[in-house]
C-alpha cells in the first residue's frame, strides 16, 4: 500500500535554508501583493536577502484599489527601519491579462481554481522578472494570508522556478505567528488593510457576506 502523501514543511525549508547562507546575501525577487502582508515578510526576510519587489498584480479591482495598495506599499518600505531597502521592479496595471487567466474559472469558488490559476499569473511574472534581472531566488508574500494556499503556492512556484531556470524561495510565511506579527505591523504604522483579496469576484463575495450579516443581525433584533 502506497505511503499516504506528507505536506511539506515550507516554514521549516526556509528556516534551514537561510541557516546555510554564507557570505554575501543573495538576491531575491519578492512578489508582493500588499503592504499588510509585505510587513512581516519583509521584517524577516531583508536581514538575509537583497530584495527587489514586485507589485505585478492585475487582479485587483478596480484600479483606484490597486493604485491605493501601491500607494501603501512605497509608504511602508520608505518608513520600516529595514537593514536593506527593497527596490520596485516597474510593472503596469493590467487587469486584461488577469481575466484572460481565469477565463471560463468565473463561476468558481474563492480558494478553487480560480484562485490557483491567479496564483499561476503571479507567480509566472516574478519567475520571468527574477531571470530578466539576473536574481537567485524568487517568492511571493501570498502565503502568509490563512486564505492562501501555501501548498498550491509552492508547488507552483518550483514548477516555474525548474521553467525558468530561477531557484524559488520555499515559504509559508504565515507560520511561526507571521500573519499575527503582520497584524501588529499594519497596526504600528495605520497601513489601510483591504477586507477582501482583491479580484471583483472575491468583492462580490464579501459585499454578500455583509449583506447576510446584517440581514442576521436584524433578524436577531426583530
Amino acid at each position: 500500500m502506497d505511503k499516504p502523501h506528507l505536506k511539506r514543511h515550507y516554514a521549516r525549508e526556509l528556516d534551514a535554508l537561510l541557516a546555510r547562507l554564507d557570505g554575501p546575501a543573495p538576491s531575491l525577487l519578492l512578489h508582493v501583493c500588499c503592504a499588510p502582508c509585505s510587513s512581516a515578510v519583509l521584517e524577516q526576510l531583508c536581514p538575509h536577502f537583497d530584495v527587489s519587489i514586485l507589485y505585478y498584480n492585475p487582479n485587483i479591482s478596480p484600479q483606484s484599489e490597486y493604485e491605493k495598495r501601491l500607494t501603501e506599499l512605497l509608504r511602508l518600505t520608505e518608513e520600516m527601519p529595514l537593514p536593506r531597502k527593497p527596490r520596485l521592479v516597474s510593472c503596469g496595471y493590467d487587469p486584461e491579462a488577469f481575466a484572460q487567466a481565469v477565463q471560463g474559472l468565473e463561476g468558481e469558488p474563492e480558494g478553487g481554481a480560480r484562485c490557483l490559476a491567479c496564483y499561476r499569473l503571479r507567480l509566472e511574472e516574478a519567475a520571468r522578472a527574477a531571470k530578466d534581472l539576473g536574481l537567485d531566488y524568487f517568492t511571493t508574500t501570498l502565503s502568509i494570508s490563512p486564505l492562501k494556499n501555501a501548498q498550491a503556492l509552492n508547488q507552483i512556484g518550483e514548477e516555474l522556478g525548474v521553467r525558468y531556470g530561477v531557484k524559488h524561495l520555499p515559504a509559508d510565511f504565515k507560520k511561526k505567528e507571521g500573519y499575527k506579527r503582520s497584524i501588529e505591523l499594519s497596526r504600528a504604522y495605520g497601513l489601510y488593510r483591504q477586507d477582501y483579496c482583491g479580484c471583483s469576484y472575491s468583492r462580490a463575495q464579501r459585499e454578500r457576506e455583509k449583506q447576510e450579516k446584517e440581514g442576521l443581525t436584524h433578524a436577531g433584533e426583530a
